[in-house]
């Protein structure tokens, strides 16, 4: 399991002491120091399913300086920003095989751990 992580933002830390409790110790990828390239971006929304939307932070300041509300930018575009400005991207996300989770909010890790 791996855990995409960014231990500056209480979510995530909350979310990695859950699993912690219950045993687990994902392999933490702190993704701001070690960014995902576009095609892991990609293999991950794979893994997410749901729009691309959903993986960004659109509260950062980034977003609108790219402007990223723009409804008719591609998914390409979109994920091509997240690898270019990796605090877009939202978190922490959970990736267990073939599945992942973006854990917003933590307890959402409960039944996805079911």
């Amino acid at each position: 399991m791996k855990f995409l992580h960014n231990p500056r933002c209480s979510k995530s830390r909350e979310a990695l002491a859950l699993l912690q409790a219950r045993g687990i110790a994902p392999e933490v990828v702190e993704y701001l120091v070690t960014p995902l390239s576009l095609p892991e971006l990609q293999a991950l929304h794979a893994r997410l399913g749901g729009p691309v939307r959903a993986m960004l932070r659109d509260g950062e300041d980034d977003y609108r300086e790219l402007g990223l509300a723009d409804a008719s930018l591609s998914d390409e575009q979109l994920l091509r920003a997240v690898a270019e400005r990796p605090r877009l991207m939202q978190r922490p996300i959970v990736i267990d095989g073939d599945r992942a989770l973006i854990a917003r909010p933590p307890a959402l890790l409960d039944d996805w751990l079911k």
